[in-house]
């Protein structure tokens, strides 16, 4: 089947880091951008300076992005929605958009997280304030290995689009596509998202690793290791194991849980330097959404049946005040066991 083609516009929702260098991105490929802001101030240093001072200062947008402050002013005609706001407003700005939302809309959410409350996925909180009367609205996700400013910069990436449609990601992928901006697609909504959500949790612990001095070997562990729970939780869901080990499950962990723009794994330095969790996240504006993921992850885990120590520490560590070496004692000290852990992650799976 042939792939539709899209007109060369969309509407990015959410002006943080990553929604501004989406559309920032989006609009040097030559798309008529409109980005929303929650916040007023930000559409004006936007359309009047060109920079997002407040979250993604020092980069200068093109002139083919317009930011504006009305839900309904920034859906009307789109075709193709990018929904980048921060996993715990998705719901709410979700809701907003709904009278506006044109009822033949792509809408890809762009945001990595799982929301406290219900345990449920970006895509799934779309499908739920969605419902009505956008029957038949079709909805995707992009994760992937990407800083934020990097991908504004103009410096090479990759990432995955999944969607149930392999016509209509086809579409997306080509209309967003660039040299320095390679999307590849899938059908794996939940494996996508859940690579995206789950890695942030591990950047946390990789932080405190490092934050500890623990040296390069001990991280060499953690990842293999983080992957294995990652892809047992995404498998319990009914994800694929093979999406884990692509950009969005592998590629995203070896970003955020090594690299010094991680918000995540920051937090997680600064904890195994012995500084409290209250005290770094006072006076921050920006997000690290592992703390958030954490809470979700580890009741979803129990609900589930699925093993995941160390998610269970890194929770245990933010909501419960645990020491974290203390953790990282009784991490190292579990019964020793077989690498492959076939029982939960079946190695003939489609």
């Amino acid at each position: 089947m042939d792939s539709p083609q899209l007109p060369p516009q969309m509407a990015v929702i959410g002006a943080g880091a990553w929604g501004t260098a989406l559309a920032a991105h989006a609009a040097r490929q030559g798309l008529a951008v409109t980005l929303w802001a929650n916040e007023p101030e930000v559409v004006v240093q936007i359309n009047q300076e060109r920079v997002n001072h407040d979250f993604l200062p020092e980069v200068e947008l093109p002139d083919g992005l317009r930011a504006v402050s009305s839900l309904e002013e920034a859906l009307a005609g789109q075709k193709l929605v990018l929904m980048v706001a921060p996993s715990h407003f998705m719901r709410s700005v979700a809701a907003k958009m709904a009278p506006h939302l044109p009822g033949d809309a792509l809408v890809i959410s762009a945001s990595k997280g799982i929301e406290d409350e219900t345990s449920a996925t970006m895509v799934q909180i779309l499908e739920e304030e969605f419902q009505h009367p956008h029957f038949g609205l079709e909805l995707g996700a992009l994760s992937g290995p990407s800083f934020a400013r990097e991908v504004a910069l103009g410096l090479p990436t990759a990432v995955t689009l999944a969607m149930r449609s392999r016509p209509l990601a086809r579409a997306v992928q080509t209309l967003l596509s660039a040299p320095t901006f390679r999307i590849y697609t899938s059908l794996d909504l939940v494996g996508v998202e859940l690579g995206g959500a789950l890695k942030n949790i591990y950047a946390i612990a990789t932080g405190i690793c490092d934050g500890f001095a623990l040296g390069l070997n001990a991280r060499a562990a953690m990842l293999p290791r983080a992957l294995s729970e990652m892809t047992r939780m995404a498998v319990a869901l009914g994800g694929n194991p093979l999406t884990l080990a692509g950009l969005s499950g592998l590629g995203d962990l070896i970003l955020t849980a090594t690299g010094e723009l991680s918000r995540n794994r920051q937090v997680g330095l600064r904890l195994g330097r012995g500084e409290k969790l209250a005290d770094i996240l006072a006076g921050r504006r920006d997000v690290a959404e592992g703390i958030r993921n954490a809470k979700a992850v580890h009741g979803l885990a129990r609900r589930l049946g699925v093993e995941m120590p160390m998610a269970r520490e890194i929770y245990r560590v933010l909501y419960e005040d645990k020491e974290p070496r203390q953790s990282m004692v009784e991490l190292l000290s579990r019964p020793l066991k077989d690498e492959l852990d076939t029982q939960n992650i079946p190695i003939n799976s489609t």
